[in-house]
């Protein structure tokens, strides 16, 4: 099978100002998609474009459109709009594909282009492919682009989006509830706070400047996993009902729960999971996650009487996951579910294809609400996770894992060492230079004990891979939230 150069798991990323997020690159990129969607059509191509509040941003778009257009394709800018917007405008527009300038929950140093199908969906590998080679045929160019390169403005887009939102959840009022709403300085620092607003809630909104360098700065639902304790005390503070957190470029959500507990993407599928499984809504009466879910979604299912369905990591293939079982179960009314633990939900239907962090909360709030008195706490506690840590380190090449016996050897050794583990799961990301490990153990071991092996083993692939000593290493505590310090020599 070939292999992309530029495309990954998530589109194509980097460090602006370094090739390939660079304008030069971007430009040729737009070229080469431009042609590729050309080739599949007999009449002019739209493409819709938009991006998060990162400060390179603009550059970016100007140099992506302008290749575009030069291929033959009309461009519109959607300006400042979560990933999900784009995707949902991108199918009801017509357009024959979306763009999203984006890196999402990764630092505002970065950014990235994924490529949306018309569907709203990521391209296929064969589509990625079909981009890298047309690529390759085009030579460099220097170019300057202004802001006529952004596109034709569709300034009522982002109403568009903002009602199909709201009519996701007929009904729906928050009126009465207190919400700490985190929106990461990202994407979605326009849109969820005037949404929750229009349904009543009592805001305390945070984080929704658009300043372009401060996007996942000590916000957003990654830093919520990481670092739950801020806002836990703004909850306290506020004596707020429950706090909200979008990534950068809002297509996942976490929450937190009146007394600080995190709820993450495995409560809110199992919650949803049950809900739908209940009213006969769950489509295929299936749920599908992915290999690094928390190892209690399977023993909830088996309780509760729905299926579950695992694939590797990558909404890319829950999504893949979820349309085939729709191509079997033809039945009205039916939801399709699906997502990660990082809270990127996909709640398929006709029109959503793609996870979106404001409709996961309202639906989530909207089943809350159907109970009077029942607290975010009391309902995510109706499934109780096993212990779980995800590591992540950086690495400096990414050999082939199987090609490291020493490092082959150290994992066979875990099962001995946690008699009580219950899933392990190794790899590299696909969308930066990093190695993860997935280590979940039922209640004979703590956390701690867990972390420590999730260390030894971050050590070792730094070292096998030549990383610099001192790299960076975390260690995630996935079940109740917060890094797990390096364990003492003593």
């Amino acid at each position: 099978m070939t292999t992309n150069r530029y495309f990954g798991t998530d589109g194509i990323r980097g460090t602006y100002g370094t090739e390939p997020m660079t304008p030069g690159f971007v430009y040729r990129l737009g070229l080469a998609t431009g042609r590729v969607l050309a080739a599949e059509r007999t009449t002019t191509p739209i493409c819709v474009i938009g991006r998060d509040t990162r400060v390179s941003g603009p550059a970016l778009q100007r140099a992506l459109a302008t290749g575009l257009r030069e291929s033959g394709v009309r461009v519109m800018d959607l300006g400042i709009m979560p990933t999900p917007g784009i995707a949902y405008l991108t199918r009801f527009i017509g357009a024959a594909a979306g763009a999203v300038i984006s890196a999402s929950h990764n630092p505002a140093s970065e950014n990235g282009i994924k490529i949306l199908n018309a569907e709203g969906m990521k391209i296929t590998t064969d589509q990625e492919q079909a981009i890298e080679s047309n690529l390759e045929l085009i030579t460099s160019s220097d170019r300057a682009f202004d802001d006529e390169c952004l596109g034709e403005i569709a300034p009522t887009m982002f109403e568009v989006y903002l009602q199909d939102i709201l009519e996701s959840v007929p009904g729906l009022t928050l009126e009465g509830l207190k919400i700490v709403l985190d929106c990461s300085n990202g994407a979605a620092y326009k849109a969820a706070p005037e949404i929750f607003r229009r349904l009543g809630a009592d805001l305390v909104a945070l984080n929704i400047e658009n300043n372009g360098i401060n996007i996942n700065v000590h916000s957003g639902s990654e830093n919520l996993r990481s670092k739950p304790e801020k806002l836990a005390e703004i909850v306290r503070k506020e004596r707020a009902d429950l706090a909200i957190a979008f990534d950068g470029d809002a297509d996942r959500v976490i929450l937190m729960d009146e007394k600080g507990n995190l709820v993450d993407g495995d409560h809110m599928l199992a919650l949803f999971a049950d809900e739908l499984h209940r009213s006969g809504k769950l489509l295929a009466d299936t749920l599908v996650t992915t290999t690094m879910a928390n190892g209690a979604l399977k023993k909830y299912a088996e309780e509760k009487g729905f299926t579950l369905l695992q694939t590797p990591v990558g909404d890319k293939y829950v999504t893949e996951a979820l349309l085939k079982l729709a191509e079997n179960n033809t039945s009205d009314g039916m939801l399709g579910l699906g997502g990660e633990q990082s809270g990127h939900i996909i709640l398929l239907d006709e029109n959503h294809r793609t996870g979106d962090g404001i409709r996961t909360a309202l639906v989530l709030l909207d089943i809350l609400r159907q109970t009077p008195g029942l607290t975010l706490s009391q309902f995510a506690n109706r499934i109780e996770k096993y212990n779980q840590v995800v590591a992540s380190c950086n690495v400096a090449s990414k050999p082939d894992l199987r090609s490291l016996p020493q490092f082959q050897e150290r994992l066979d050794r875990i099962p001995g060492e946690l008699p009580g583990l219950v899933q392990l799961n190794s790899r590299y990301s696909g969308t930066e230079s990093k190695y993860r490990l997935m280590l979940e153990a039922d209640s004979r071991h703590t956390s701690q004990e867990v972390a420590r092996i999730a260390w030894d083993v971050c050590d070792l692939i730094q070292k096998l891979t030549n990383t610099p000593l001192g790299e960076k290493i975390e260690v995630l505590n996935v079940a109740q939230g917060g890094l797990l310090p390096r364990p003492s020599t003593d």
